[in-house]
This record gives structure tokens, C-alpha cells and sequence, in this order.
């Protein structure tokens, strides 16, 4: 499974004196089984890039590929590309309409035409994969905290059995102990299931622990697409977008300057404190 951009170009109101080009002949691979973060600031053109892979837009300008077939051929399912590539929304608990959680996570298996008894074996192994037990199968999903909500419409995109899950904001609005269990669970996804996640975030943090490759959007072009040290490496580029780079990295950076040498390619706090305690005891001696 792949998705491909072909100087994939959207212009928003084009011919009016309203046209906007969210996104300006942006091209890149996601490969199966990759865990991509999307990082740019409001207008940058990310959310606009994931919503052509899903097709939920057609681009003005270049194509969309899935599996090298363009998505907007004629005669092409696009109905059954989003049974591959599932989209949840920022705010996803927007989606959510049943009156329980577990008729809910039924809905998308119930489109593909899956039996009644189908639906729900699926509904139920999405509902555990996201960490919900039986106990909230008959609750309304509108009674459930915040980042229970979340996972419910990571489920109802999950029980359709997805190639591909992206996820645009999947934990604005969540306390710290919400978003943590979102996106652990996402990364359980990709480690068990080999579904790739696309995943468009603000936190710094978070696309430093948990993805493998960055694309950082700004003014709707593809700035940098590497490993997440390669790009946060780029931390004064990255400030002058209005974006910043993960906390670690400007300490590290700061202790670099006062002499202490550590590996300022060092992005999460655990191998921030390694490469610290590292270079403390080559500086005492102990090493």
C-alpha cells in the first residue's frame, strides 16, 4: 500500500478574487506501515494535503495515487479507497451520532456490506485495539470523557480494517493523560496491525516520540520531509514559520554551547537524559 502526491496543487475559490492556493505542487511517498508526522502552522496547507489523500477533495493541479492508480480516474471506487484510507477528523467525537458505542463502530462495517454478526466481531476488536472494554459497549458514546470519545471514532475508522489511518489533530482539546492514551494507542496500531498512521499535530513533543519521518508544511509547499532529528535540527528555520522544536532540543543545544557534549540530535526526554548522563560522566571522568 502507498499513497503518492504528483505535484498535487489546491487552490481554493479559484477564478474569483477569492483564490487561495492551500497547497503548490507538493509531491511525496507514504509508504505501508510508516508512521508520518504532519507539523505546519494554521494556512500551511497540511490539513488541505491529507483530506486529497483520502479524496475528499479532487486536486486543482497534479494527482493522488493509491497503489499507483489515480484516484480520480474515471470509473475509479473512491468509496472503496476510504474503506483503505480512514480520515478521523480534528474534534472526531464530531462523528459520532449512535445511540451506543458499540452501534456506532458498527456504522463503517455496516457500509461495506458485512453481516450483522460481521459488524459487530469487528466493532468489538476495533473497541479492544483502541483499549475500551465491554463495560461502555451499550453506553451512549456522548457520556464518555473526551479521550474515550476519541477512541471511539478511532474505532469506527479501525473495525473497517484501514491500510492507512490518518488523523488531523486527533487530541486537541485533551488533558495530558487523554492525549497520552490516544497516542499510544495509535502507535500500538502501527507496531501490531502495520497500519500506517498519518498524523497532523501541533505537539512537537508527541511527533518526536512517536513518529518516523516528519513533513513540515509551510505557505502550502513541502519544506522538509526527514527523520524527526534531521528536521528539528532546523530549529531556527522551523522558529521562523512560527513553529518551534521540541523542548530537548533547546536544552540540549544550550548545554552544547556551555561546553558539555552531548548529542543535540537527541529529541525525546529519555534519550535526552541518556545522552546527559553520558556526557556528565565523560566530563568527570567516569567514562
Amino acid at each position: 500500500m502507498s499513497i503518492t502526491l504528483e505535484n498535487a496543487v489546491y487552490t481554493y475559490s479559484k477564478g474569483t478574487a477569492y483564490e487561495i492556493t492551500a497547497l503548490d505542487h507538493v509531491s511525496l511517498t507514504i509508504e505501508q506501515g510508516e508512521f508520518i508526522g504532519v507539523i505546519g502552522h494554521t494556512g500551511s496547507g497540511k490539513s488541505t494535503m491529507v483530506q486529497l489523500m483520502n479524496g475528499l477533495i479532487r486536486p486543482t493541479g497534479g494527482r493522488v495515487l493509491y497503489n499507483g492508480e489515480d484516484i480520480w480516474a474515471d470509473k475509479y471506487d473512491r468509496r472503496q479507497l476510504r474503506f483503505h484510507v480512514g480520515l478521523v477528523f480534528q474534534y472526531p467525537e464530531h462523528q459520532l451520532f449512535e445511540t451506543t458505542v458499540l452501534a456506532d463502530v458498527c456504522f463503517g462495517p455496516k457500509n461495506q456490506g458485512l453481516s450483522p454478526e460481521a459488524c459487530k466481531e469487528q466493532a468489538v476488536k476495533a473497541l479492544e485495539q483502541v483499549g475500551l472494554s465491554e463495560e461502555y459497549y451499550e453506553k451512549s458514546p456522548f457520556e464518555l470523557s473526551g479521550g474515550q470519545k476519541r477512541k471511539v471514532a478511532i474505532a469506527g475508522v479501525l473495525a473497517m480494517n484501514p491500510d492507512m489511518m490518518i488523523l488531523d489533530e486527533p487530541t486537541a482539546g485533551l488533558d495530558p493523560k487523554g492525549r497520552d492514551e490516544v497516542l499510544e494507542q495509535l502507535a500500538f496500531l502501527k507496531k501490531e496491525r502495520g497500519i500506517t498512521i498519518v498524523l497532523v499535530s501541533h505537539s512537537m513533543e508527541d511527533v518526536a516520540k512517536y513518529v518516523d519521518r516528519i513533513l513540515v508544511m509551510n505557505g502550502g509547499k513541502k519544506v522538509y520531509d526527514d527523520l524527526p532529528a534531521n528536521v528539528f535540527s532546523h530549529y531556527k528555520e522551523l522558529e521562523e514559520m512560527g513553529l518551534a522544536a521540541p523542548q530537548m532540543t533547546y536544552i540540549l543545544h544550550a548545554l552544547a554551547a556551555k561546553g558539555l557534549e552531548v548529542d543535540t540530535g537527541a529529541i525525546t526526554l529519555e534519550s535526552a537524559r541518556d545522552t546527559i548522563v553520558q556526557a556528565l560522566k565523560k566530563r568527570d571522568g567516569r567514562l
